[in-house]
């Protein structure tokens, strides 16, 4: 199990022509930074972290003018770019008291790192 961060899809001082200067990282940030890639005719932003035992990737499609949430098949191709195949990455539904909700169109992609989450048995999926 591996998190790696798609490095052609960094958004550096070198990318940046859409005007993203705040999302400017360079590869020696390791595996923190945001990154663009396009879904058709979208744009795709991603910020990816970890720290604290936990990796992260937040996902919006059109970034701060986003209008929809990510669909199943474009979560799917971000989990490709950050983990291996086997590594098994899960989106959260926390409690309704700890919802932190800074942008509606927002989802999160997490993978603990010390741990092998466990998963249903095959016959029940």
């Amino acid at each position: 199990m591996t998190f790696h961060v798609p490095e052609a899809k960094r958004i550096t001082r070198d990318n940046r022509g859409y005007r993203a200067t705040h999302l400017i990282t360079e590869p020696n940030c390791g595996n923190y930074g945001a990154f663009y890639a396009r879904f058709g005719t979208r744009d795709c932003f991603m910020i990816a972290s970890d720290a604290g035992g936990w990796e992260h990737v937040s996902v919006s499609i059109g970034g701060a003018k986003a209008d929809r949430t990510p669909t199943w098949e474009e979560m799917c191709k971000v989990k490709a770019w950050f983990w291996d195949d086997e590594d098994t990455v899960l989106q959260f539904h926390p409690p309704r008291s700890q919802y932190v909700n800074v942008h509606p169109y927002v989802l999160h992609l997490w993978r603990q790192t010390d741990t092998n989450f466990p998963t249903p048995p095959m016959e029940f999926i």
